[in-house]
């Protein structure tokens, strides 16, 4: 579990960030649309109980307090795929958006 390690040590800019996973193999980018996210590249469209969270990343911009975002790192045993989502919070965030999140981290505090 190197991997895991390496990862939750990590912490640097969202960018950094992205660019670490992606050299972990999360290679997808990951869009919201309803109640499913989706992968454009790929063509593929993942129900929430198809997909799990594997990390979430917050940041908050140090010269506007109002750039907030969040990363998430997907995973989906079913398709054999790894990406990630990044999403607004606070007031830059979209209600559809944010209600998908919402309803995927009650999801994975279950389990």
């Amino acid at each position: 579990m190197m991997e895991n390690l390496e990862l939750h040590e990590f912490h640097g800019t969202l960018s950094e960030t992205i660019n670490k996973l992606y050299s972990l193999g999360y290679n997808h980018d990951f869009n919201i649309k309803e109640n499913c996210i989706i992968c454009n590249k790929s063509n593929i469209s993942l129900l929430p109980d198809e997909f799990q969270i594997d990390y979430v990343y917050r940041f908050e911009g140090d010269s506007d307090p109002e750039y907030q975002s969040v990363l998430y790192a997907i995973s989906s045993v079913k398709y054999q795929v790894k990406g990630i989502l990044v999403n607004g919070y606070g007031p830059s965030a979209d209600e559809a958006s944010s209600a998908l999140i919402e309803k995927l981290e009650i999801r994975n505090k279950k389990y």
